[in-house]
């Protein structure tokens, strides 16, 4: 029997904005609003950006054995990964990662935070809370830990953009407060009002939200967390107060083109039922100084040591907005025209063009007198050959044919490490 489609707190406000619905991971949700895909991307590059994530789910574990269970599913070190340093994970801090199956595909990419000793808290991707969940209960073995799916029970949305600050700032009741020490990749707060942390961070008007200096759109922003009760009010507070700052609502297109432009993966799509390694994300895994082993047993690590017939995944990068649809599907071709793999995902970032053979971005602060950015395709391929950084492959579908090229980064000048008190 077919599940019936989902609708998050704000698919009457969607609506009523007439963005186009549709489908996504169980949800109806916004693939663009009137503006225009290409529209809310710029937003994110210049102004700021609001998204819609409520979608997404979260697992709390917590209990004696939580960061232990932890250290056995999820992929990343937690005794070794915070900064350049690899400091261990501890309260306030939160880390990007995955959790795999024992032959080593993902399950899902994920953030795990840390609230508190021995309570974390797993945000994972739209319909997988309940899998996440059902996959750390079967590793749990006897380990003294709960865990709780909390699929749609709260409300989360992101701010994204070189404004975002400066419109939170508007919205928080201690802003100076709130931002003080807040790296990226670390969070303040909680959206529970009962929890003993709610008190870090309220909204003007007193509500408890728990606010991350995360995103996926590779750009400065947050992402804010409360409870569905709240969520509509904070979701309108955001856009009437974001209308003097260029605020734009962005839907799903915009997202997969940000995040195409800033290597960054779409679950289920770039990441998948394959090995989760030789990809752009080896800082997801815990290896050793010279990557010669891991530092640590994680589900899936032997398999990931012994992967016969190895595939690799490469971002590129193409020479104009044109694009192919990876639904076709689409296959890249080698210099010599042989069929070497296939493609991943294909979008448009619409903030990049070329100019002399460099790719600038419309918020780069050394582009070209009158740099006018009028796009670039690009995505992630996956091949059953090395290539290295520079290699022109083609990709096509059954429409066109382009070259593209094999890059270590697309979208120059992005804005999401940079420190907090040069955004506000």
């Amino acid at each position: 029997m077919e599940k019936e489609t989902k609708r998050t707190l704000l698919y009457d406000w969607h609506t009523e904005q007439g963005a186009n619905m549709a489908n996504f991971g169980g949800y109806e949700m916004p693939l663009w609003y009137p503006s225009g895909a290409k529209t809310e991307h710029l937003a994110v590059l210049t102004n700021a950006g609001m998204f819609d994530t409520s979608h997404m789910a979260m697992v709390t574990v917590t209990g004696p054995d939580a960061y232990d269970l932890l250290q056995h599913c999820f992929t990343k070190d937690l005794n070794a990964c915070v900064g350049i340093k690899k400091k261990p994970l501890e309260p306030g801090k939160c880390v990007y990662g995955a959790y795999l199956t024992e032959k080593g595909e993902v399950i899902d990419d994920a953030i795990v935070y840390q609230a508190a000793d021995e309570n974390y808290l797993t945000i994972v991707n739209a319909g997988m809370g309940g899998e996440i969940a059902a996959h750390m209960g079967m590793h749990k073995g006897g380990r003294t830990t709960e865990i709780t799916d909390l699929t749609d029970k709260v409300g989360k949305m992101d701010v994204q953009g070189p404004l975002a600050g400066k419109i939170m700032t508007k919205i928080l009741a201690e802003p100076e407060k709130v931002f003080e020490k807040m790296p990226y990749f670390s969070f303040k707060g909680h959206f529970d009002s009962a929890s003993p942390l709610a008190d870090a961070v309220r909204l003007a008007d007193g509500t408890p939200v728990l606010l991350s200096r995360t995103g996926y759109t590779g750009e400065f922003g947050f992402e804010i967390f409360v409870e569905p009760a709240r969520f509509v009010k904070l979701w309108k507070m955001v856009s009437d107060t974001g209308k003097d700052f260029g605020l734009a609502c962005c839907g799903l297109a915009a997202r997969d083109s940000l995040r195409g432009g800033a290597v960054l993966p779409l679950s289920h799509q770039d990441v998948g039922h394959w090995p989760f390694i030789n990809n752009p994300w080896p800082f997801t895994l815990p290896y050793n100084d010279d990557q010669t082993d891991f530092t640590k047993a994680f589900v899936g690590d032997e398999a990931l040591r012994n992967v016969a017939d190895p595939e690799f995944t490469y971002p590129f990068a193409g020479n104009d907005l044109r694009k192919v649809s990876a639904d076709d599907p689409a296959i890249v071709l080698d210099a010599d025209g042989k069929e070497i793999g296939s493609v991943l995902t294909c979008v448009t970032d619409m903030g990049i063009g070329r100019y002399k053979d460099r790719i600038y971005s419309i918020s780069s602060p050394d582009k070209p007198e009158g740099f006018k950015p009028k796009g670039l395709c690009c995505g992630f391929i996956k091949v059953r050959t090395r290539l290295n950084f520079g290699d022109v492959v083609e990709i096509k579908d059954k429409r066109r044919k382009l070259k593209v090229r094999i890059a270590e980064d697309i979208r120059p000048d992005r804005t999401a490490r940079r420190p907090v008190r040069e955004m506000i």
